[in-house]
């Protein structure tokens, strides 16, 4: 069964509302600006970058042994990523041959999840109905439900033992004769599951099954309170890299931009396409960043300006119209201020890049504008050949 609450908001409360909401979306309307010409230098620095890491990368066939030559210089290598050491989880006793041995907790919980529906009352007030509803779920810490709005579920989760998330990485891990260094080493996936002793299920209520230690009744349904463990561990294997190498390991490549370049990814993957991947990836993240920023305009502009739609809360139908014209006016204003920022930061970062467009553009204009005069012209012509 749900809970519902309902709220009530005054005309004046809200009123007083969308005055701080003038000045919270002052502040983030500069700070959205600021984030668009922030990301089209990003992207031009991360570009030059990249540009200038692939003119000087040597691609390297073999890193079975250390070539003093390479040190100081940006490479391209594949080889297989691998340890001898032994890494063992403190708490378990459960040690692998790997480069890096992970536990996972969950927790078996009443999760609270909300939904609000507001509605406008004559006289400018609100009321917000707010529909909580609960299930039953894996999570990654306990959740406490003292703080539940719905008095007959709070107080309803408990856990039977508390186990926290642990990391243990392997200190060397080898690439051919090379060292890579945590950042890499961190980059290389834990995915394979960890073979646990049976030994593990030493209590009552706790039960080992594949790479999983249960601790609960019955695994096949559990009930809340019940935690659950999950061992992986990252094995490794072949792997191409992109870095700088500085001795028997490797740090990034540094641009005078300020931008770096280090990366890793498992398989054999060619040095074109490893520059490619990490272009894209660049274009990908511009992309994300301008749509994100040009929502935020809007949204701070919506946030400025939602006070004209306040006033005319007094009679809501009047205020569904009011709400759609500033919607519309703010979208319009909010996508012509992003597209002008945009454009500014394309000046500064891409100048001849922007002066060719602009020129493009010129010639269009001109071109649509002399198309326009001749047509104008001809129709006088035409009517009085027509006429006559």
């Amino acid at each position: 069964m749900a809970y519902q609450k309902v709220t009530k908001t005054s005309y004046g409360s809200r009123l007083g509302s969308s005055l701080k909401g003038i000045v919270t979306g002052l502040l983030l309307f500069v700070a959205a600006s600021a984030l668009l010409w922030w990301n089209e230098g990003r992207a031009v620095k991360t570009s030059k970058m990249l540009k200038s890491a692939e003119s000087v990368c040597v691609d390297v066939a073999d890193v079975s042994a250390v070539d003093p030559a390479l040190n100081g210089q940006m490479i391209h290598a594949t080889a297989v990523a691998k340890t001898d050491e032994t890494v063992a989880d403190p708490d378990y006793g459960v040690s692998v041959n790997a480069i890096r041995l992970v536990r996972e907790v969950e927790y078996y919980q009443w999760v609270e999840h909300s939904k609000s529906e507001t509605k406008d009352k004559l006289g400018g007030g609100q009321e917000t109905v707010t529909t909580y509803t609960y299930s039953r779920e894996w999570v990654g810490s306990p959740v406490n439900s003292a703080n539940f709005h719905d008095p007959d579920y709070q107080g309803s989760n408990s856990v039977r033992l508390t186990v926290q998330d642990n990391v243990v990485s392997a200190a060397k891990v080898d690439f051919g004769a090379y060292v890579l260094p945590p950042a890499m080493a961190n980059a290389i996936p834990a995915s394979t599951p960890v073979a646990l002793p049976a030994e593990l299920a030493n209590g009552t209520d706790t039960y080992v099954s594949g790479n999983v230690v249960y601790y609960g009744e019955n695994p096949s349904s559990p009930a809340v309170g019940d935690v659950r463990v999950t061992f992986l561990q990252a094995d490794g294997g072949e792997a191409s890299i992109l870095a700088q190498v500085t001795g028997n390991t490797f740090e990034p490549f540094r641009h005078k931009n300020g931008k770096s370049l280090m990366t890793l990814r498992m398989g054999n993957h060619s040095m074109e396409s490893m520059f490619e991947s990490e272009k894209a990836a660049n274009k990908m993240l511009l992309w994300v960043i301008r749509i994100l920023g040009i929502m935020l305009v809007i949204a701070a502009l919506r946030m400025m300006f939602s006070i004209l739609v306040t006033l005319l809360k007094v009679l809501p139908p009047l205020a569904k119209i009011g709400e759609v014209g500033v919607n519309l006016v703010t979208f319009i204003v909010g996508l012509a201020w992003s597209l002008i920022i945009i454009l500014i930061a394309w000046v500064v970062w891409r100048p001849v890049l922007a002066i060719a467009l602009a020129v493009v553009v010129c010639l269009l204009i001109a071109f649509l504008v002399s198309k326009s005069k001749k047509a104008a012209a001809a129709a006088p012509a035409e009517a009085s050949g027509e006429i006559g």
